[in-house]
């Protein structure tokens, strides 16, 4: 094994040694050639917990935040003015039809 890789027994026995050496690099720790543990440094650990807790957030919480930031700036989205895109049909129905290959004649 390594010097990053343990036995579960090596492990017990030199705990202090495993601990030692996760400061500088994740000690991991085998029992009959399976990863059981890992023993990191705890800045490891935190940034872990940080990155698990941002990506739990929903798409609710985002845009909450959002709203949060822009109300503390005093800024308003301008939402540019809807228009259709050119040879689009102007009703959703016409585009499905045209999609599936029928027209709304022969559709009925």
């Amino acid at each position: 094994m390594d010097t990053t890789s343990w036995r579960i027994g090596a492990a017990k026995q030199q705990f202090s040694e495993v601990v030692r050496r996760s400061q500088s690099e994740p000690q991991k720790i085998f029992n009959r050639d399976q990863l059981v543990a890992a023993v990191v440094n705890p800045n490891i650990l935190n940034a872990v917990e940080r990155r698990q807790r941002r990506s739990a957030r929903t798409l609710a919480d985002l845009f909450a935040e959002f709203r949060a930031i822009c109300a503390d700036e005093d800024h308003e989205l301008q939402i540019p003015e809807r228009r259709n895109r050119e040879g689009w049909p102007d009703d959703f129905d016409e585009r499905e039809d045209r999609d599936s290959g029928r027209s709304r004649a022969s559709a009925g």
